[in-house]
């Protein structure tokens, strides 16, 4: 069973994610993953760190041109974090996206993240 301490731990790492993306600071993006890391989209699957950074340097290039982002959902439940969201870009309008993270011994052990997308 979880214990308050891991939903703190959880909370701080998810904090933590979402003010380094919105910084763009891929250090500070990759400093929440390990080379164990694995991200599942919708379309692909990344594992550790060098393939991390390949999905977020695609995000940074996106989300570095004017946009607008609004977070509708956000839920820690032990070591699972879970947000819901959406944005504008330039490029597309993300209509609905999801993002879950399990998050063990201070890290994020695994991401999903899907969005209903519409290219502009």
């Amino acid at each position: 069973m979880a214990s308050q301490s891991d939903a703190a731990t959880t909370e701080s790492v998810l904090e933590h994610h979402l003010a380094a993306f919105g910084d763009q600071d891929m250090e500070e993006i990759l400093a929440d993953y390990t080379e164990e890391s694995v991200v599942v989209t919708d379309t692909d699957t990344y594992h550790g760190l060098e393939e991390i950074a390949t999905l977020f340097e695609a995000f940074f290039a996106e989300f570095s041109q004017p946009h607008e982002f609004e977070m509708d959902a956000q839920t820690v439940e032990g070591d699972v974090a879970h947000i819901v969201w959406h944005a504008d870009t330039v490029e597309q309008a993300y209509e609905h996206a999801v993002d879950t993270f399990v998050v063990r011994d201070g890290v994020i052990e695994t991401q999903t993240f899907a969005a209903k997308t519409a290219p502009k």
